[in-house]
């Protein structure tokens, strides 16, 4: 009985909390000497992964199966495109993934940020602002947005909260097609000047290496910081607001700041994908932001594998390839298999002769809906959300028993 009051009472102090800790510590599995020094050097990790990737996609590609859906420089200028839906996609994993905030409107600061650098680096304003500076200015005024739309909203839960922000998505791109002695309407701004460096000069249209180069960086940069962040006292904010606002506020965390720097962090990281596409298209117009963007930005964090910083940037990328490159092409692969038409009595089937660019949104349509089926978790979800699902599904299974038993 003395025994039992002890274990049930027993309360260490500095120097038993140490022995425990010691004694939990070796009794983990230890992992290798270069997987221990990647995880304290997080920020090196991201960048070592992301020079292997940027370095090696240019020459995979040029392997088969990937070689028969286009050219090398038809690739590559799709992954500098590709950079930019994953710059969306880490930004709103911010809000949904790690916050738990739904945000059905980021198009809108996507657009914020495109018109920043219009504004700043093209004719019609008559400024001439390097693309370099343009880029922390961008991202700035986007987070100022995200400010003023994160205000309003603090009290509002859920579907609620999805409402305003469909709405601010939906105001932006009409303020600006409206407005067309400041935005010159539905024809938007053109003559954008691009960017250039020393070594590449003006980056121009005819070689996409240096827009590919310049947005592996920035994501490189970008994960680097939201890594930091989510790992600091705000992102654990961040989780304990997304799985319970009420017990999070009676802890003691400042509910309204850690929502407001959640919008404003993501809404910065779409004002960065905003002022390098308008960089790179060299024009700005309100039909590029509509709500095709937002709701496509938001299926890549889900199927990428929401609270998973490098699952959604890799989910955005394969997500983003199927549907541009890989859809759009299929007419070329197929016909470059090859299949001799099939005769089955009264029915003939010609593989070559199919044109798949009819049914590209219906074959997206259909992986995604065969993604939520078969991983509910994403491609790449974090531990804490494939626990979850998993348990869930697990505890389901057992209480089925049950009954039947």
């Amino acid at each position: 009985m003395t025994l039992l009051r002890l274990l049930l009472f027993w309360r260490p102090n500095s120097y038993a909390r140490l022995a425990l800790a010691r004694l939990w510590t070796r009794s983990q599995p230890v992992a290798a000497p270069t997987g221990r020094f990647f995880a304290a050097h997080q920020s090196l990790s991201v960048i070592v992964g992301m020079s292997i990737v940027t370095a090696l996609l240019p020459f995979i590609i040029l392997l088969p199966p990937f070689s028969g859906f286009g050219n090398q420089t038809d690739f590559v200028d799709g992954f500098s495109q590709a950079g930019v839906w994953v710059l969306l996609a880490v930004g709103l994993n911010v809000v949904v993934g790690l916050a738990g905030l739904l945000d059905l409107g980021y198009a809108a600061f996507f657009a914020i940020g495109a018109y920043t650098y219009a504004y700043g680096a093209s004719p019609f304003a008559n400024n001439h602002i390097p693309f370099w500076p343009m880029l922390l200015v961008g991202a700035a005024v986007a987070a100022i947005f995200g400010l003023l739309l994160g205000a309003p909203t603090l009290r509002l839960r859920g579907d609620y909260l999805a409402i305003v922000t469909l709405g601010f998505g939906e105001i932006v791109p009409v303020v600006f097609n409206n407005s067309d002695t400041y935005t010159n309407g539905t024809n938007g701004i053109t003559a954008l000047y691009q960017p250039s460096l020393p070594i590449f000069g003006s980056f121009g249209f005819g070689n996409p290496m240096p827009y590919y180069l310049t947005v592996a960086a920035i994501i490189a940069i970008a994960m680097c910081l939201l890594y930091r962040l989510q790992d600091s006292r705000l992102g654990r904010a961040w989780m304990a607001v997304r799985e319970d606002e009420l017990a999070a506020a009676s802890m003691g965390i400042n509910t309204v700041t850690t929502k407001l720097l959640a919008f404003a962090i993501g809404a910065s990281t779409s004002g960065l994908a905003g002022v390098y596409l308008s960089s790179k298209l060299a024009i700005v117009s309100p039909s590029q932001f509509g709500f095709t963007v937002s709701f496509t930005v938001l299926a890549m964090v889900v199927l990428g594998g929401m609270g998973n910083i490098w699952g959604v940037a890799a989910g955005a990328f394969v997500i983003y390839e199927i549907q541009s490159q890989g859809l759009k092409q299929l007419n070329q692969f197929a016909s470059g298999l090859g299949i001799p038409p099939i005769h089955l009595g009264p029915i003939n089937f010609d593989l070559s002769a199919v044109n798949f660019l009819d049914y590209q949104y219906l074959l997206y349509g259909l992986a995604l809906v065969g993604m939520m089926l078969l991983r509910p978790e994403g491609l790449f979800p974090s531990r804490r959300r494939k626990a979850e699902l998993h348990d869930a599904d697990d505890a389901g299974a057992a209480n089925q028993e049950i009954v039947q038993a």
